[in-house]
């Protein structure tokens, strides 16, 4: 697959309203479509590829464990046990829409992605109770209000690389007002997020912005704080880069341990390329340049004007 470049944004009014959807398909497609065979060789079973957690203690070999700790947390943290709808923005390999609908009484749950792979995943679960849409979290429309919305680690993929602060801030409320309309009253959303801490964005990685997640980018807390004014009361917040830092570590492992298999399927230039990333990652959470917070919000249901 050919190498993206992230984008310049030097750019029009145009150019930045269409910035506000986020990372295209072609970029969410280059990595995420590595083939789900890849990823099943490094992952655990739950397929989930975002940070998980980890209580003292634990090793590596329990990543499973951790990831079902992980999604548990943000169900219950949006208050989406036994609704009739929630949302999962950005669903990955759909694990939160099995555990929504198979272990908490779910009637309905809905995931969007912009990744053929994934969506392909989702559907061969055949649940009468997971829906699964290839698009952009921005052209979502639903028939019916949802009771909860989740999205962990979506919003890195919001905004297009080196977009400046103000237009970053405009590009989140956008978000944060759809979610804000496709919430009924009184309802929640638990976020997922890494975010620069001691680090300024314009420092962080090249080599992951074009070679593992081109047209990404991550918030600040200031600028996520910032654009869900008069929208969403942020109750709780948590940081747990260390948690990040473990899991990238157990990734990484499994991947090294089954190097020959990975490369089998894409290729030892990949498997490189993924070690590296992991590499980094692992490095950006342990020294604090870069944080994993998790945020539980409450829809503001009579915004001030």
């Amino acid at each position: 697959m050919n190498r993206l470049t992230h984008k310049n944004p030097e750019v029009s009014t145009q150019a930045i309203e269409q910035d506000y959807k986020g990372t295209s398909a072609e970029a969410i497609q280059y990595h995420y479509d590595d083939g789900n065979d890849f990823f099943r060789v490094w992952l655990d079973n739950t397929m989930a590829y975002t940070c998980a957690m980890w209580e003292k203690g634990e090793g590596l070999e329990a990543l499973e464990t951790a990831q079902i700790r992980k999604l548990d947390f943000h169900i219950n943290q949006a208050k989406a046990k036994g609704a009739k709808r929630v949302l999962d923005i950005g669903c990955g390999w759909g694990s939160l829409l099995r555990r929504l609908v198979e272990v908490h009484g779910v009637e309905k749950a809905v995931g969007v992605t912009l990744s053929k792979a994934q969506t392909k995943h989702v559907k061969s679960f055949k649940n009468p109770g997971i829906e699964v849409y290839l698009e952009n979290w921005a052209d979502h429309h639903p028939e019916e209000l949802y009771d909860a919305i989740l999205g962990i680690e979506v919003i890195e993929h919001i905004v297009q690389v080196g977009l400046p602060e103000t237009e970053k801030v405009k590009a989140y409320r956008n978000f944060f007002e759809r979610c804000h309309k496709w919430l009924k009253p009184g309802g929640w959303m638990s976020l997922q997020t890494i975010v620069y801490d001691n680090m300024r964005p314009e420092n962080f990685s090249q080599f992951l912005t074009t070679e593992v997640f081109p047209e990404s980018d991550h918030a600040t807390l200031a600028e996520l704080v910032k654009a869900r004014e008069r929208l969403f009361e942020i109750v709780a917040i948590r940081n747990d880069r260390q948690d990040y830092e473990l899991t990238c570590k157990a990734w990484l492992s499994r991947l090294k341990k089954n190097r020959t298999a990975a490369i089998n399927v894409v290729g030892s230039e990949v498997v490189a390329r993924y070690e590296k990333y992991l590499k980094f990652c692992m490095i950006g959470f342990h020294t604090g340049s870069i944080n994993l917070a998790r945020i539980a919000m409450r829809r503001i249901d009579k915004p001030c004007k």
